[in-house]
């Protein structure tokens, strides 16, 4: 795979998962709220927000000369 390529492939995939753990992390704080189990679903959503943000930062490496 081209440096390019992986490039944008890695960083977009990083920002979804960035925006969905986000997501995941507030629903489980809302279902805190309501009384309902959240521990599990909000830690997991901690770990793809962290995978994401990691995998972003990562595909910097890729990026190249413009």
């Amino acid at each position: 795979m081209r440096k390019k390529t992986r490039y944008w492939v890695q960083s977009v995939g990083g920002l979804l998962l960035t925006g969905a753990g986000l997501s995941m992390s507030i629903d489980a704080g809302l279902q805190k709220l309501s009384g309902e189990p959240w521990f599990w679903y909000g830690t997991a959503g901690l770990i793809v927000f962290q995978t994401g943000l990691s995998l972003v930062i990562d595909g910097l490496r890729f990026k190249g000369k413009s």
